[in-house]
């Protein structure tokens, strides 16, 4: 049968044309699916049932993850001096569900937590960082970092100041991303949190003392902060959770070369890894642990997809292209 407003208009009987789906997907991107439907009648006088709300919004989700040159953008730069580069993971509320069973699947339910690994990278002086977000290994979070500075223009003589926080995972990404050309840093608050719990054990005016092994650290001087915690470590058999003292103590001595503020502080880089933390927030927090919320992993990596290319400034440039799902 011919239906010549439905090749005009570019929508099939019974589905939703490109314009639509934009409409669908701004909302399901960025709030609940039954919120969206609300918006969507509120704003359009529509009624779509939440299934095709998710439906769509997630299909544009794995059409975009597979283009990571469109996730990503085209590159802002080439081979600048200096990269800023940052990763840490935020964990999403993941539930999973034996397809194969018989009779009612809900029953199968499991509901636990997966870490999304969120990367960025941006020059110096930029407004604009580029993001990546993995819900895979520690490797493919290296592999989205390379990805992130090269579109912030890494080149061959492009210096990297990687900082995070102490989880081995991300020194070790920086060092197989960047090599001799990275230095990682581990965020300044992050010790502060050690030497915090640490000063109740050290010193009768904990304050006082907190402060000043804190100037001590972004003096460089180290060896200064572990001697004087090292009096007060607590006896072996002292409980890990009890010994607060020791566990500075070791978070300090493990990490060499990872202190460096002093370089930091003088090349006007940052020390503390706040841009990472505040995109947790509105990359992935805003809409992943809504509450109630639990995702499939599969569907998860979607919506983190949408996200990312929302963060990047990429929205535009897919909907110019994007045909109905």
């Amino acid at each position: 049968m011919i239906r010549p407003f439905s090749r005009a208009a570019e929508v099939k009987c019974r589905g939703y044309s490109v314009p639509l789906q934009r409409r669908i997907t701004d909302f399901g991107a960025e709030r609940s699916f039954a919120k969206a439907g609300r918006q969507l009648k509120e704003h359009y006088g529509l009624d779509i049932p939440i299934g095709a709300i998710r439906t769509i919004t997630e299909g544009h989700g794995e059409r975009m993850q597979g283009d990571a040159h469109l996730l990503q953008g085209p590159g802002k730069a080439d081979n600048v001096q200096q990269l800023v580069a940052e990763t840490d993971g935020s964990m999403i509320p993941k539930v999973e569900v034996d397809e194969e069973a018989d009779g009612d699947r809900r029953k199968t339910r499991k509901v636990g937590w997966k870490e999304a690994r969120l990367t960025l990278a941006y020059s110096t002086g930029s407004i604009e960082p580029v993001f990546a977000v993995t819900m895979g290994a520690a490797q493919q979070a290296g592999e989205q970092l390379t990805a992130c500075a090269q579109t912030a223009g890494f080149g061959a003589n492009t210096q990297v100041h990687g900082i995070g926080d102490g989880a081995t995972w991300i020194a070790e990404q920086m060092q197989v991303c960047f090599g001799a050309q990275g230095r990682f840093t581990i965020d300044f608050y992050h010790l502060c949190d050690y030497l915090a719990a640490a000063s109740k054990h050290c010193s009768d005016n904990p304050d006082d003392w907190y402060r000043e092994q804190k100037a001590a650290m972004k003096a460089g001087k180290l060896n200064a902060v572990l001697a004087s915690l090292l009096p007060h470590i607590e006896a072996p058999e002292i409980a890990e959770k009890d010994a607060p003292v020791r566990a500075c103590y070791r978070y300090i001595r493990n990490r060499p070369g990872q202190f460096d503020y002093p370089r930091a502080i003088a090349e006007g880089l940052p020390i503390g890894s706040g841009e990472i933390e505040s995109a947790h927030r509105y990359v992935i927090q805003e809409r992943m642990k809504i509450s109630g919320a639990w995702w499939k992993v599969d569907n998860a990596e979607k919506m983190l997809a949408l996200r990312t290319l929302r963060a990047n400034g990429n929205w535009e440039e897919y909907w110019k292209s994007a045909k109905v799902t």
